[in-house]
């Protein structure tokens, strides 16, 4: 589908911010559309919409003509403008080719002039991280093997692919086939899935919490990693410190564990802002650390600020 235009918000060169990974030198595309709001977030009660505060409504969005002069929202999803229809015209929209020309212009500096992976100084390879919006909605899956080839064209492969998911979308027959077969697809790659819990983002369980899902993500990945012996993902959960988020979020690892995911599993503080994460993260950390589990922060928010785009 060599014509076919994919929409995405941003393109960008930083590193990657959360979990097993973090500070790892990472190229990022952000797609756009996702199948979940997560108005929830940040508000008072993330189970009543009835009471929620939601500033993206309300925001003028014909007043701006970047996605990276928009404000970073603390209450609802910190990327609604992923989303959401009234930032549409936002967005860029290019073939799986232009996308990746676009990845590799971002990749470009003065000490890497050619934009590659492979950094010409340092010999460290980057990674590159798929996000969204959803990045593993069916567009995006198809997007992702049309620039693969592109990329295998080029000889620029990165170390390492990264899905950030909220694990809900099931990997297609042509897409699982695809980075199964090692004569197509040949990288490591890593599930990172990040499921909305009710009780902090408002996403209710039937339409957010898919073991089986992920349980795919994680057969999908043990057949590529095997050879490299490299992780295959992880878990990640935003939470407060009440009492009902961490009683869900005990039963919904549970029922990961019953299907399957063995993945380590990483807490972060809630919190779209570095302020809102310093509020609570302590006692975050502690609550995780006593019931065994792997703290995360936001690297990205405390090296560049709350800005969109790092």
């Amino acid at each position: 589908m060599a014509d076919k235009k994919y929409y995405y918000s941003e393109v960008f060169n930083s590193i990657q911010g959360e979990g097993l990974y973090t500070g790892q030198w990472t190229l990022w595309l952000r797609f756009f559309l996702c199948n979940l709001q997560c108005n929830g977030f940040g508000q008072i009660d993330p189970t009543n919409p009835d009471t929620y505060d939601l500033p993206f409504e309300d925001f003028d969005a014909s007043t701006i003509n970047r996605v990276e002069d928009l404000p970073v929202w603390e209450k609802g999803c910190d990327s609604s403008y992923t989303w959401s229809k009234k930032f549409k015209h936002l967005m860029g929209q290019k073939t799986a080719r232009e996308l990746v020309d676009l990845i590799c212009e971002t990749t470009k500096t003065e000490t890497n002039p050619e934009g590659k992976f492979l950094h010409p100084e340092s010999k460290q390879t980057a990674h590159m991280c798929f996000t969204g919006g959803e990045p593993l909605m069916r567009h995006a899956q198809n997007a992702f093997m049309d620039m693969w080839e592109c990329f295998k064209f080029d000889q620029n492969l990165p170390d390492s692919i990264t899905f950030e998911t909220n694990g809900t979308q099931m990997l297609s027959d042509p897409f699982f086939d695809y980075i199964t077969n090692k004569g197509l697809y040949n990288t490591p790659m890593f599930f990172s899935c990040s499921p909305k819990l009710w009780s902090v983002a408002g996403e209710k369980a039937d339409k957010a919490i898919k073991p089986d899902v992920v349980a795919q993500y994680a057969h999908a990945s043990a057949v590529i990693n095997n050879q490299w012996n490299r992780p295959n993902g992880q878990l990640k959960f935003v939470l407060g410190d009440k009492k009902e988020m961490w009683d869900e979020v005990d039963d919904v690892i549970a029922n990961f564990r019953a299907a399957g995911v063995d993945w380590p599993v990483y807490i972060m503080p809630v919190g779209a802002t570095v302020e809102e994460q310093e509020d609570s993260g302590g006692k975050v950390a502690e609550i995780a650390f006593k019931k065994g589990y792997n703290v995360s922060g936001r690297l990205h928010c405390h090296l560049f600020g709350n800005a969109i785009g790092t």
